[in-house]
């Protein structure tokens, strides 16, 4: 995949990153004080800046080297979102019937993890691109069962599935993300690392 490593962010700095999804919405005003709204994106992205986990030098070198590597924001790579990162309830481990990824119609035999939000009437759903492997599980009707995990989070079965059989899965997952500034800026005080911040930016793929 063009411009991006498969390696994770540091965990240990990543899960102290502060932020959340962003959309862009265009609104016009108009003469009589009502409002015209329109998405600009379908879908949400997420800015974090992960600078509060970086407090020591240990840290610091270890950041430094990954931000090296991938050449400041030439490459995107894996980061764990902390508040966002599993197809469960917050905390809890992925389970096979967490989500709906899609019905059977007995020709198809491949599905797309997702993520659903929200309630059935306002529902968003997420594709999910980047899982964790070792996290995903995957039943048919309510059974647990085998599959095949494709590159983007598609799941493949050996054989198209019946037509109205329900799949569902549940994994941990990782957004494609890259640096949001080519330059950092560090400092030691006392033993302790200061850096002003480390914009991480979801992207694309």
């Amino acid at each position: 995949m063009t411009g991006f490593h498969d390696v994770r962010f540091p965990l240990s700095i990543g899960l102290a990153a502060r932020g959340g999804p962003e959309r862009r919405t265009e609104i016009v005003t108009l003469n009589s004080g009502r409002e015209e709204r329109n998405a600009v994106w379908r879908d949400s992205r997420r800015r974090w800046d992960a600078a509060p986990g970086v407090r020591s030098q240990a840290d610091l070198a270890k950041f430094v080297a990954f931000f090296e590597a991938r050449r400041g924001r030439l490459h995107a790579f894996r980061f764990t979102d902390p508040f966002d990162h599993s197809s469960g309830t917050s905390g809890a481990a992925p389970g096979p019937l967490d989500q709906v990824i899609g019905t059977g119609d007995g020709a198809t035999d491949r599905f797309q993890l997702s993520k659903a939000y929200g309630d059935a009437a306002n529902q968003w759903r997420r594709p999910i691109t980047h899982p964790q492997p070792d996290s995903v599980r995957v039943a048919v009707d309510g059974v647990e069962t085998g599959y095949e995990l494709e590159p983007e989070g598609w799941i493949k079965f050996e054989t198209p599935l019946a037509d109205g059989a329900l799949i569902t899965a549940g994994f941990r997952f990782d957004v494609p993300t890259r640096f949001d500034a080519d330059q950092i800026e560090a400092s030691l005080e006392g033993g302790a690392a200061l850096i002003a911040s480390v914009p991480l930016l979801e992207v694309r793929l």
